[in-house]
């Protein structure tokens, strides 16, 4: 096995899927108060959830450390992997990055770090793509070069349900998150520059929904389609609204897990996908 892939827990992969694939996950850490947790290791996304709705303070997340990615990339070589491909999410939203280039200058393992510029889905689109490239035999040049094409086709659009996390990590003061409560408003973003981006707002879930997607039918055909949400309770309901162009089998559906999930909120819903080449 010439090239591995590594990543973090931003890309939301279940550690099936991550075994399936033979990708590493090195974990970012989620603490609320006192507690510190590593994000899918010793805190399961549902756990995630419930503490984070009746949590009255925003969890705080922090980047692995260099010593934990050196350790996956060495993992990998001992296992007899020539060279290690570690692709992380957006340097934009997160110091991730940065721990591992400290921690690749820092081992006599051939690796490439490579900065995905998206999140969650989006990520794990190109892990798995850069997985499958790796398990047919590309060189580590080749994955790098697969992934920054697929980099610029990245797409990520979200919904989010409620602002009382920004309310939490003093985003908005009290007054602003009252009234977009009393107004039901939806805030709209756009994620696909590899930073959040405020595309817009809806007046209510369903017209947020809508919202979404609209931007898939912008294109004429998208490629690796994917729900990703929050334990959004109305999957279904996009699902229906995407059903005029896809079909349910077209669509990948996953859970944001907490890295994510900390920042954008309970019941948030996104699409990602490829626009193609």
């Amino acid at each position: 096995m010439p090239v591995r892939i590594v990543t973090d827990s931003s890309a939301d992969l279940s550690a099936d899927e991550a075994r399936e694939l033979g990708v590493e996950i090195v974990p970012l850490s989620i603490r609320f108060g006192s507690e510190e947790f590593k994000d899918g290791v010793d805190l399961s996304t549902s756990e995630f959830y419930e503490r984070l709705t009746s949590s009255a303070e925003l969890p705080e997340t922090s980047a692995p450390s260099p010593g934990a990615f050196e350790a996956a990339f060495t993992k990998q070589a001992e296992a007899g992997a020539d060279a290690v491909v570690c692709i992380n999410l957006s340097s934009k939203l997160s110091a991730t990055i940065e721990s591992a280039r400290t921690a690749a200058k820092a081992t006599d393992v051939d690796v490439r770090v490579v900065d995905s510029l998206t999140i969650t889905a989006g990520l794990a689109t190109i892990i798995r793509l850069a997985a499958q490239a790796a398990a047919d035999g590309a060189s580590a040049d080749d994955v790098v070069a697969l992934v920054e094409s697929l980099k610029p086709r990245i797409r990520i659009v979200g919904a989010l349900d409620t602002l009382e996390n920004l309310k939490k990590g003093g985003r908005i003061g009290n007054a602003q998150a009252l009234l977009g409560s009393l107004l039901s408003i939806k805030p709209l973003l756009d994620v696909s520059s590899g930073e959040v981006a405020e595309a817009g707002k809806a007046r209510t879930r369903r017209k947020a929904l809508e919202w979404l997607r609209d931007k898939v039918f912008e294109r004429p055909k998208v490629e690796h389609l994917c729900v990703a949400h929050g334990m959004a309770p109305d999957v279904d309901d996009m699902l229906e609204l995407l059903s005029p162009r896809y079909s349910r089998d077209e669509i990948r559906v996953g859970v944001i897990g907490p890295t994510i999930g900390t920042h954008a909120g309970p019941r948030v819903l996104g699409l990602t996908w490829l626009d193609p080449a």
